[in-house]
């Protein structure tokens, strides 16, 4: 009798537990439920929303729907060179030290940290309750525009002047913050700032930049193209104008070419407040209202700014239609899904992750091997590397203690940053003395005039001078606080008053001094060039920048560092910074002979380029050409070089070609004697040309074929680069 009766009890049990199941499954809302396809979930999600709510979810700062159990979110997030922003985090080098590396597979190991590092602290702040700005998943990075003129502020951002280094190493980071899990965002990537944009900066809410349609399919689209094709899950439109419309109004640019021809799918954003610059700016429309229904009708999906709350408004008054909301919210809610920002606990694979990630030693040791990777050395009289074990040194500069020259903009920070000072004395022997003293301002003389460095100097075995620019002289429009031009840098000399002080060193000192120049952008280095025996470019190298100084100039590794950038001799070289054709620009079509050439850099090792072979010397205009060259390393030590490929076509009376184009490249590691073939196979696609029309056509005649560790140029050769092995290619 007990038996049955605990069998009808289980058995009354499970039924009501079916039942309870059953009910709770018909209470879940269908956007709920994870298991439901994507685009049923935000059909019934729109189906939900009044039409003020539809037009707050499309703000970067939406508000919570409590009667639908939606937080509040803020799209807004920065991780270009690490998470930014947000607390203690990886500080990467900055984005133009890593595309120094010319290494898509380390670009895609930072961003790999970088995403876990972005779940872990989201995780972490949701627990907390915390849905603030710079908490959230959606990363408006990275910035793919082309470094077109060492003017722009901004230009550190970048991966420099190059559409195709541009493209890999974009498409490396997008890869690594996105995930490789096909059903789950594991952060979201962003693709700005589209298009056409790169200052100036005081100008960009009014600017229009003119870019010919050659101009267009040849520099400024491509690397875009590359992460759509990516699956990039955001692209963010520009401040500025493009050929006479507003970037975020632009119907070519978002539409014919954006969604039409390259089929994008994911959202549109605006830069920030970059809807206001249509009525107090550009002057398109006169309110919000019209403001607000003309971005939408071009695509845009999120408004960073105030505009989007007028969306009612603008139907209302006929402007623009609900439906025409629904369809705009449905993309962008897409993206929600895809993060899982709406699902239960535990349904993404990235909600395990942890605050153990954040800055552990793994993500140090990869923050000093990228800072490595990223160093360039321009000069070197023979002085570097250099012993550890000297009697006395000598560190001194500006920047040598600074934390600003380690950072770069939109950074973020983290209790252990290890400037160039600490970096160097951790480096030396413990038998060894270092003195330091700052000796110099930033970009001032010194107050008292007197001096007491120049004869310290003079009485040690070597001396380090950290010189350069910092966060305070270049950056984005406001953020500059001792630019007079909002962040570009108009006079491209470094302060007069550090070349001052680099004299005075230098003065009856025949001592060893290795000048260290930290900075985003290229400047004027003729001077330090020819008065210090060494010179090492060490950009913003992030928060192991020191230690990774430290292992180049004591020859803990060998310099790898390429410029991702010409520097010119002066201003003098380039077209006005206003102007956005290409010709005379970039080392593509730069004819001036450069201070640095792209592609430099000097190693400890010593390259040799021989050998360079086609599978087939002559092809058809549709066919790949396999190319293959020999690299060895005469020199002493074990180190990575850059292999660089590049394509010089016939020029063409009355038309814009290349000087030179580069179309791929391969890092390697040699040890002494060692060699290696490289391969590299190109498509019908990279050799071809653009026309004016903008329209891609193959040639047919003869184009050289560079494979080399610098620009094949003369300049390159001059400064000590290796030379080039070159053969012709036919095309029939």
């Amino acid at each position: 009798m007990t038996s049955n009766l605990t069998r009808l009890r289980t058995c009354f049990t499970v039924v009501v537990l079916s039942l309870a199941a059953v009910a709770q499954a018909q209470n879940t809302p269908v956007f709920r439920d994870p298991k439901q396809p994507v685009s049923v979930r935000v059909n019934d999600l729109i189906s939900k929303l009044t039409l003020e709510e539809k037009a707050d979810q499309m703000m970067y700062n939406s508000k919570a729907i409590d009667r639908l159990g939606i937080p509040a979110y803020n799209w807004w997030n920065e991780a270009l060179h690490g998470v930014g922003r947000a607390g203690a985090a990886t500080v990467f080098p900055q984005a133009i030290g890593l595309g120094a590396t010319f290494d898509d597979e380390l670009a895609l190991r930072v961003s790999t940290a970088i995403s876990d590092e972005a779940r872990a602290m989201y995780n972490a702040a949701v627990a907390k309750g915390y849905r603030q700005q710079y908490s959230g998943l959606t990363f408006w990075t990275p910035n793919i525009n082309i470094f077109r003129d060492p003017r722009w502020g901004r230009g550190q951002e970048t991966y420099g002047e190059d559409p195709t280094l541009t493209g890999r190493m974009g498409v490396a980071f997008v890869q690594g913050l996105q995930g490789p899990d096909p059903q789950h965002l594991k952060v979201a990537a962003c693709a700005k700032h589209f298009a056409v944009h790169s200052g100036p900066e005081k100008l960009r809410h009014v600017f229009n930049a003119e870019a010919t349609p050659q101009d267009l399919q040849e520099t400024y689209l491509p690397a875009f193209h590359q992460l759509v094709n990516a699956k990039v899950e955001a692209v963010m439109c520009a401040y500025n104008s493009t050929n006479g419309e507003p970037c975020c109004g632009n119907q070519y640019l978002l539409h014919d070419v954006l969604r039409q021809q390259w089929g994008f799918k994911g959202h549109i954003v605006s830069d920030c407040w970059a809807l206001v610059d249509f009525y107090e700016g550009h002057k398109v429309v006169k309110t919000p209202a019209e403001a607000a229904a003309l971005a939408l009708q071009r695509g845009v999906n999120l408004n960073c700014g105030s505009v989007y709350p007028y969306l009612p408004e603008a139907v209302k008054k006929g402007l623009t239609t609900e439906a025409a909301i629904d369809s705009s919210l449905a993309i962008l809610l897409r993206t929600k899904f895809k993060l899982g920002l709406l699902d239960p606990q535990g349904s993404s694979p990235y909600d395990k992750l942890g605050p153990e990630v954040i800055n552990s030693p793994a993500h140090r040791a990869l923050a000093r091997e990228a800072a490595q990777k990223s160093i360039v050395l321009l000069k070197n009289n023979g002085v570097l590397p250099l012993r550890n074990d000297l009697a006395k040194y000598f560190v001194t500069g500006p920047n040598a203690a600074n934390l600003d020259a380690l950072f770069g903009n939109y950074y973020g920070v983290n209790p252990e940053m290890k400037t160039i000072l600490e970096g160097l004395v951790g480096g030396v022997s413990p038998a060894s003395q270092v003195q330091y003293r700052p000796g110099a301002l930033l970009d001032r003389p010194n107050q008292n005039g007197i001096d007491w460095v120049s004869s310290t100097a003079r009485g040690v075995d070597a001396t380090f001078v950290v010189l350069g620019i910092n966060g305070l002289l270049e950056g984005e429009e406001g953020e500059s606080i001792s630019s007079p031009s909002f962040g570009d840098r108009l006079d491209y000399n470094i302060p007069q008053n550090q070349i001052d002080f680099l004299r005075k060193l230098r003065e009856k000192n025949t001592k060893p001094i290795v000048a260290i120049i930290t900075g985003g952008s290229p400047m004027n280095l003729a001077e330090v060039h020819e008065l210090a025996d060494a010179v090492v470019l060490a950009w913003y190298p992030g928060e192991e920048g020191g230690n990774a100084v430290a292992d180049v100039v004591f020859g803990k590794v060998s310099p790898s560092g390429k410029l991702p950038i010409t520097f010119p001799k002066s201003l003098a070289q380039l077209p006005a910074y206003e102007d956005y054709h290409m010709a005379g620009r970039t080392y593509r079509y730069l004819a001036a002979e450069p201070m640095y050439p792209f592609g430099y850099g000097l190693s400890y090792g010593k390259f040799t380029y021989g050998n360079l072979k086609f599978a087939k010397a002559k092809i058809g205009k549709n066919e790949s050409a396999d190319v293959t060259a020999t690299v060895t390393n005469t020199g002493p030590v074990a180190a990575d070089e850059v292999v660089q490929l590049y394509l010089t076509h016939p020029p063409k009376a009355g038309t814009q070609t290349p000087l030179f184009a580069l179309k791929s490249f391969h890092r390697i590691t040699l040890q002494p004697g060692g060699s290696t073939t490289v391969k590299f196979t190109l498509t019908p696609a990279q050799l071809a040309l653009i026309d004016k029309g903008g329209n891609a056509f193959t040639p047919s005649g003869p184009i050289t074929v560079w494979v080399g560790g610098s620009l094949p140029s003369a300049r390159s050769l001059a400064l000590g680069a290796a030379k080039p092995a070159s053969a012709l290619l036919t095309i029939k």
